[in-house]
């Protein structure tokens, strides 16, 4: 795991094509499939990629915990970078509650293989320790292995 002062990131050579892992991202019934570690599911996705343009998420834990994360992508640059946050929501309004900016750049590493980023961007040193507490090394690991396997058999 790299950190800078208030990122934290994972880095991963994917053993599946480049398309399929951006379909995983792009397309809201596999974004679905893999995008929270079990037994965490996504229960609702809304991706409109374009700058602007809506992502949303809603999650729901084991025990019916219920997480939405609403916010706007700033930048889509298709199959190479995709960067949204939850600093505002739709129609550029700000948000209540803003924590953090992603961002996952993704290439392609010949035929089979998609070299992958993906980087959480914090507000503040406390928001990055929180997401370190809440389980950031683990959840983003176990939610890229998931992509991967998904992607790998799209």
């Amino acid at each position: 795991m790299n950190r800078s002062s208030q990122s934290l990131s994972i880095h991963r050579v994917l053993k599946a094509p480049l398309a399929n892992v951006w379909r995983c991202w792009s397309e809201p019934d596999l974004l679905c499939q893999w995008f929270c570690p079990k037994p965490w599911r996504v229960t609702e996705a809304r991706l409109d990629l374009r700058v602007g343009g809506e992502f949303f998420t809603r999650m729901q834990g084991p025990e019916g915990e219920v997480h939405e994360m609403p916010g706007v992508f700033l930048v889509v640059e298709p199959k190479a970078r995709l960067l949204f946050t939850d600093a505002f929501i739709p129609g550029w309004m700000p948000s209540q509650n803003a924590f953090m900016v992603g961002e996952i750049r993704m290439g392609a590493l010949g035929a089979d293989q998609t070299d992958y980023t993906g980087l959480a961007h914090h507000w503040s040193a406390a928001d990055l320790e929180a997401h370190q507490k809440m389980g950031f090394d683990e959840g983003w690991s176990a939610a890229t292995a998931q992509l991967e396997e998904l992607a790998a058999r799209l």
